[in-house]
């Protein structure tokens, strides 16, 4: 079902980060529970201290409540997160498309185990260009980088 209300506006790190942060846990632990909590956790403060403040992120509201965010260095997906409440809503393709729209072009990393994710990237017309076995931080969680022109 697409939802019809969601306004894509810039990242406020004033008024944003402790939600984004709460959206980023609460989907990586439903999409990526391979990884271990207690590495999400650890991984948490890397997304409030160095991540979002490093990234052009933009935020997905309805209404005045953020529910989903997009994190981009250049052309470059970091992270894409929406509320898993809100999941399934067409609020990560409307995120999608404005960075799209932005940049022309979008390459991202998703973990080959996160199936639901893989299906989301390939169903918008990325394509595979490589994997490896191993993750950022060289645990052995395999990913695919995927790509996708406007």
């Amino acid at each position: 079902m697409e939802t019809l209300n969601t306004v894509i506006r810039p990242y406020d790190a004033a008024t944003d980060l402790k939600r984004l942060s709460d959206i980023w846990f609460d989907a990586s632990l439903k999409a990526h529970s391979f990884i271990g909590q207690a590495r999400l956790v650890e991984q948490r403060q890397l997304i409030e201290e160095e991540y979002l403040p490093r990234a052009e992120t933009w935020v997905a509201c309805h209404g005045r409540e953020a529910v989903g965010f997009i994190s981009l260095l250049g052309s470059f997906i970091g992270g894409i997160f929406i509320a898993p409440d809100r999941q399934g809503m067409g609020v990560g393709r409307k995120l999608i498309s404005h960075a799209l729209d932005r940049h022309g072009e979008l390459s991202l990393e998703v973990y080959t185990a996160n199936e639901q994710a893989v299906r989301f990237y390939t169903s918008l017309g990325f394509r595979e260009v490589s994997r490896r076995d191993v993750d950022d931080f060289g645990y052995p969680f395999p990913n695919a980088a995927l790509h996708l022109k406007a």
